[in-house]
């Protein structure tokens, strides 16, 4: 007898044959050979796991809050280190090695692998080994508190707490298949010490051709991307707020890269089109009420002979 066909979970409702998920990893990981974003898998009680990293793009409109300190904060600075990252030189670039949230294929597997490198940190926080390690002159404050930290291209106010992912820049979380879209955000904000809510935000699949789903919150990131197959050029994960977004579907899709004057002679088609409609059912509905008119009238003339 054959063996009972296995599935893995697109969603809560929706179930993908195990040979199929297989058969598409295999396309995945032969498009990432030799980089840091193939995907491995492993059973967990008879259920097929995938685990690796998965790329999110920032588009954001609004300002992220910042918390102004980590958890757990651990830091393998010596004095040296300390003086090299707060000399004029160092101070021109980013406060810590980590990647924020920007692009970097390897710098992202850095980061998850090796949880030694400094977080993104407030940078009122940082002031405070400043302060520790060495003596500031009244120049120096006064850069600290006018300078805007920029971080991969990612400006954060010290003052405000406020940090502004650069549109369409990319980061990544080191997920796995079993984690709902839910998880994922928090582990993305968690990894960037935001304080806003997950729910304030929500993952699109964007499509090249401008069609734009949602996933869902019972959905799972990580398969979704496997299914829409490897290349960010075809298709690619969003984060956006909740009350910004909005699916696209694909036939509005198709309008959507048209021009403006093209797009109007549509418009005017349509209209067109909508009054011989309107004008059809309305000499539809005339033509019924004469004829009920005329049967009333004939049975009341009817009434009256009798």
């Amino acid at each position: 007898m054959s063996e009972p066909q296995t599935f893995v979970k697109l969603s809560k409702e929706k179930l993908i044959p195990k040979s199929d998920i297989l058969s598409l990893l295999r396309t995945y990981n032969c498009y990432h050979e030799g980089k840091n974003f193939q995907l491995r898998t492993r059973e967990e009680d008879g259920e097929l796991i995938l685990e690796g990293l998965l790329n999110i793009y920032w588009g954001l409109r609004r300002p992220i809050r910042l918390q102004m300190y980590d958890d757990n904060e651990r830091f393998r600075l010596n004095r040296n280190n300390v003086e090299k990252e707060l000399s004029p030189e160092s101070n021109n670039n980013p406060p810590c090695r980590e990647t924020g949230p920007a692009d970097g294929d390897v710098v992202g597997q850095e980061e998850e692998d090796s949880p030694q490198l400094l977080r993104t940190r407030s940078d009122a926080s940082f002031m405070q080994i400043q302060r520790r390690s060495r003596t500031h002159t009244a120049r120096d404050l006064q850069r600290l508190r006018t300078h805007r930290f920029s971080i991969n291209g990612h400006f954060y106010n010290h003052k405000t707490s406020v940090f502004t992912p650069a549109y369409g820049s990319v980061t990544n979380v080191r997920v796995n298949s079993s984690m709902t879209t839910i998880q994922v955000l928090n582990l993305l904000l968690h990894k960037f010490r935001v304080e806003n809510k997950s729910e304030e935000f929500v993952l699109y699949m964007v499509h090249e051709s401008g069609e734009r789903t949602r996933l869902r919150d019972g959905e799972y990131p990580l398969v979704a991307r496997v299914l829409y197959g490897p290349c960010e050029k075809i298709s690619k994960i969003l984060i956006t707020e909740a009350d910004l977004g909005e699916e696209v579907t694909y036939d509005v899709a198709q309008y959507i890269k048209f021009e403006i004057p093209v797009l109007d002679s549509f418009v005017e088609k349509l209209k067109e089109e909508e009054e011989r409609e309107i004008n059809k059912l309305t000499k539809k509905f005339s033509a019924l009420r004469s004829m009920i008119q005329h049967q009333l009238e004939c049975k009341a003339n009817t009434s009256d002979r009798e």
